[in-house]
């Protein structure tokens, strides 16, 4: 245990631990490789670190209830940090055993209570990582079963299959579909028909954004009736005109009856009563009131309480937000962290002009005073890396012309890196690979910008360790550049 030790003093000391933990256990990796033959003791590794953790521990009893896993011993702010570890550098470990280690520590929720951020890092992990197909194992009785038995029917083809397969006239020689199974509406592609791949290439390429005139809930909606018009446009007035906090709560009680109690199209209905044209104080109240309902769905209701009333405002901002919208806004992004990720940061990153200053101080508090550390290396890797259908916004549809597929490149959304880097927080590698690529594809574009260099500046004293194989690429950049910090900048590389 005692070779351990400087690890976990790291992820004792350490405010931001991922990096200078991977060099630690790198090293230490390496070193035991060259001793190996003179000493017996156990290996220092990845592996042997994980396993340290899984290790059951007795509490008190030796009753099977009473064991706890051994990183469940330490205190909850190191557990937070070893998860987000364990998130930075997936990759190099046994994906099946931190998906069990993860499990493990959520437990019951009934019979086990977890510290709020150790459970947040642990569904993290969950969330993130690609989860090995093994579930079936635990439909087979493997104990009892023989192993030749058990090969043969993961083996074996299905009833269903080979019925069809022994069926004559097939479709495609290939498939065993036959002419009686398909559906006379069916589209057949007939080589390379024009016409017809055109429709199914339009089909693949829609866009998979949670935002359509006809957004279809998983509940059961009914639609909008003419008396229901009639209300949206009352309180449209309303929110417009109100003089006193009593009757926005008056309101906030008639939208929530509307949305939630009556089951209707609460995001066309909000839509239609327009809350982003209230002024800042009455739009504060509308969400501190209007906060309640499930997470569980990244359409949910906060999501469209936060899209519908401060977004579009947001997406305007000319000057510094309000202290009274900016706080209601925090207090809010607070409680439901997905509403933030997909109602509010996301598509205010992608607005079509790029982030302003203005925007991009909103985006800076809400990443840094209402989401861990590991959920923003999360938001980062998909913004960068992610494909298109992986951001999921929400929006509505009246604000679809304002908002684009990819984030506009400019001098803002560099000084957002900044800040983000400012607050340690651990980007992966293929985000920051991400990162160089853009820097190489603009250093000559922002060649005379401050803001470019002290992003570079940032970005190189953050993640030199992960830099060291674009060495020569960022150098090459930098010369391209001619600010204050350029020198600076080429001091660091070389460093590295």
């Amino acid at each position: 245990m005692e070779e351990w030790i400087p690890l976990f003093d790291i992820f004792f000391k350490s405010p931001s631990p991922e990096t200078e933990a991977s060099l630690w256990l790198d090293q230490a990796s390496n070193s035991f490789s060259s001793s190996s033959s003179s000493s017996p003791a156990a290996p220092i590794n990845r592996s042997s670190f994980v396993s340290l953790l899984k290790k059951q521990c007795n509490h008190n009893s030796s009753t099977p209830a009473n064991k706890i896993l051994f990183i469940e011993t330490l205190p909850n702010m190191v557990q937070s940090k070893i998860l987000s570890f364990l998130l930075f550098e997936y990759q190099r470990f046994c994906v099946s055993d931190l998906v069990w280690l993860a499990r493990e520590m959520l437990g019951d929720g009934a019979s086990k209570v977890v510290d709020f951020w150790v459970q947040r890092d642990a569904q993290n992990l969950l969330d993130r990582i690609p989860k090995p197909k093994f579930d079936w194992i635990s439909h087979l009785d493997l104990d009892s079963a023989d192993d030749d038995s058990i090969r043969d029917e993961f083996d074996s083809v299905p009833d269903w299959l080979s019925d069809k397969a022994a069926s004559t006239g097939t479709i495609l020689p290939w498939l065993p579909v036959s002419c009686a199974d398909v559906d006379s509406e069916m589209l057949v592609v007939d080589s390379w028909n024009g016409k017809e791949m055109t429709q199914i290439r339009e089909n693949m390429e829609e866009d998979q954004r949670h935002v359509v005139d006809n957004i279809d809930h998983t509940i059961n909606v009914a639609l909008l009736q003419p008396d229901d018009h009639e209300m949206a446009a009352k309180i449209r007035a309303q929110i417009t005109s109100v003089e006193c906090t009593s009757e926005v709560l008056s309101l906030c009680d008639e939208i929530r009856k509307f949305c939630l109690d009556k089951c209707r199209d609460s995001f066309r209905f909000l839509a239609l009563i327009e809350p982003w044209n209230a002024d800042d104080e009455t739009a504060a109240v509308l969400l501190s009131n209007l906060h309640s309902g499930s997470e569980e769905d990244e359409l949910g209701w906060p999501s469209q309480v936060l899209c519908s009333i401060v977004l579009p405002k947001f997406l305007a901002l000319e000057k510094s937000a309000s202290r009274v919208l900016m706080s209601a806004t925090i207090e809010f992004c607070k409680i439901h962290h997905r509403a933030a990720e997909y109602a509010l940061v996301f598509p205010l990153i992608l607005r079509k002009e790029g982030i302003n200053n203005f925007i991009c101080e909103v985006i800076s508090r809400v990443l840094k005073e209402c989401l861990h550390l590991g959920h923003i290396s999360g938001f980062c890797q998909k913004l960068l890396c992610g494909r298109t259908e992986e951001r999921k916004c929400l929006f509505l549809p009246c604000h679809r012309g304002l908002i684009s597929d990819e984030p506009t490149w400019n001098e803002s959304l560099f000084i957002l890196f900044q800040n983000i880097l400012i607050h340690d927080v651990p980007l992966t590698q293929d985000s920051v690979d991400c990162l160089v690529s853009k820097v190489q594809e603009l250093a000559e574009k922002y060649s005379k910008s401050l803001k470019f260099g002290n992003f570079l500046l940032h970005f190189i004293a953050k993640c030199a360790p992960m830099l060291q194989a674009h060495k020569y690429q960022l150098i090459e950049s930098v010369k391209c550049t001619n600010s204050l910090v350029t020198k600076s900048i080429l001091s660091k590389l070389n460093a590295l």
